[in-house]
């Protein structure tokens, strides 16, 4: 089996090549099961002018269409960087089991990518959030929550 340092160089390297193309910022990662690496991601943000394409997010989405599901409860992912918030949550969906990571994110901070304040707002209520919001046709939507509760066949995840 392979060592946990050897994977994360791998997501280290997915990282470097982020220094030679204008993919966005300097992170890789890697969605690992039974040892095997199963996808690779590196951060794609301004090449696919999407921000969500950290490399984490890439490399479950990647390892989702390979695995054709939706759950890596089985897998292991590898970052060379500390998980953003956006991140931590989508491993969080895809049920990965554990994560390393290669830099924490006061490291990521002092070169100019800093999530402190993602990591605050998140903490707040959401009339206290830099983004405003307003809760409208709660009744409306609470039904189709309830209808999809009520299905037979529905499919959770």
């Amino acid at each position: 089996m392979t060592s946990p340092e050897t994977m994360m160089l791998t997501a280290i390297k997915e990282a470097t090549y982020c220094l030679d193309k204008p993919t966005g910022g300097p992170f890789g990662a890697v969605v690992v099961r039974n040892g095997v690496v199963i996808a690779h991601g590196r951060n794609e943000v301004t090449e696919l002018l999407d921000p969500t394409a950290h490399a984490e997010v890439q490399a479950i989405r990647n390892a989702c269409k390979v695995l054709g599901t939706f759950d890596l409860s089985d897998c292991v992912l590898y970052a060379s960087c500390e998980p953003c918030p956006m991140c931590l949550c989508a491993m969080m969906w895809a049920r990965i089991e554990k994560y390393y990571y290669g830099a924490a994110a006061a490291d990521a901070a002092a070169t100019g990518f800093d999530d402190s304040v993602f990591y605050k707002e998140v903490r707040l209520p959401s009339n206290e959030r830099q983004i405003k919001s307003e809760m409208i046709c709660n009744k409306e939507a609470v039904e189709v929550l309830q209808s999809f509760k009520n299905k037979a066949d529905k499919k959770m995840y």
